[in-house]
């Protein structure tokens, strides 16, 4: 089982851990091949989705993976609620305590903010990616996809591309995948890397175009606008020339690499179009694996 009742970030899951997920995830990615992909294991639990941020992806996914485990789901919407009337997430932790919901998915701009309500709940929480911290089930559900592909991620070499610096997706990817035994090598920007970096067991490329050649996958990032302060680069032309995934890059990659990308893609900037559509991208592999492994998590912190 998951150590304590919470997943909150792949920086505290063990190696065995993370396992144990991947492993409970191929048994639900088989019943989700069924006629009638549902299960009765959280039949009479209630989910609540609370997101707090916009998600298309995310939310979507997690809503599926409840209903095909039985399960109750509640989704409730900053947009349409007394947030906008000045309630807090203590207020509103408070109110989810007494309506007795068995586990809560949050997705918040505010880093910590998962551990937060984890604190003062009795029922179970994922963290859906709180600011720039972490986002464990999206890290989750990239090394579920790349060991489709590779049998062991010892020794494979994974290229992590863009915006490091804002990627709650990177660091959960970081910490799960040299936990498995990758070399995790991470190339952007030097105003979009974190101070340090190396410390989290990276390398860093200063050159796209000479790590691009011995990597087994490559992760390219979302430029996210929304999380930057302005002047971090000096146009989105001038990054796609120095950082983009080009048609011209591609052909630098080995025959079997994996490209992946967690969506949304702003196509034509990091990547583009024919890269991310050609027949190395398991990109929407990527969006059919969170079913299972978000079905997995649940499964596990309910008890199962």
């Amino acid at each position: 089982m998951i150590r304590g009742k919470n997943l909150l970030a792949l920086k505290d899951l063990s190696r065995r851990e993370i396992w144990e997920i991947i492993d409970q995830a191929r048994t639900f990615r088989e019943v989700l091949d069924r006629p009638i992909p549902i299960v009765p294991a959280l039949r009479g639990k209630t989910i609540l989705l609370l997101f707090f941020e916009p998600s298309t992806r995310t939310q979507i996914s997690f809503n599926i993976a409840a209903k095909r485990l039985s399960a109750d789901v509640v989704t409730f919407s900053a947009s349409s609620s007394s947030v906008l009337k000045g309630e807090t997430l203590l207020d509103t932790a408070r109110n989810i305590e007494v309506m007795r919901v068995d586990g809560v998915v949050l997705r918040h701009s505010a880093p910590g903010s998962a551990q937060f309500l984890a604190d003062r709940l009795t029922a179970f929480v994922v963290n859906a990616g709180d600011g720039c911290h972490e986002h464990p089930t999206q890290g989750l559900l990239d090394i579920y996809t790349m060991l489709e592909h590779h049998e062991s991620l010892e020794d494979k070499v994974v290229l992590i591309v863009g915006d490091i610096k804002h990627s709650r997706v990177a660091r959960s990817n970081i910490w799960g995948l040299t936990k498995l035994g990758a070399e995790v090598v991470v190339c952007g920007p030097p105003t979009l890397l974190p101070a340090e970096v190396e410390k989290m067991g990276v390398r860093v490329a200063s050159n796209i175009d000479e790590a691009l050649p011995d990597a087994d996958v490559v992760y390219v990032l979302r430029i996210q606008k929304e999380r930057q302060t302005s002047g971090l680069f000096p146009s989105v032309q001038e990054y796609r020339e120095l950082y983009g995934l080009t048609k011209a890059r591609a052909r630098r990659l080995k025959k079997k690499v994996l490209l992946m990308h967690p969506g949304p893609i702003n196509r034509g900037v990091e990547i583009d179009p024919e890269v991310a559509d050609g027949p190395r991208s398991v990109i929407l592999d990527q969006a059919k694996n969170g079913v299972a492994v978000r079905m997995s998590v649940l499964y596990l912190l309910a008890g199962g």
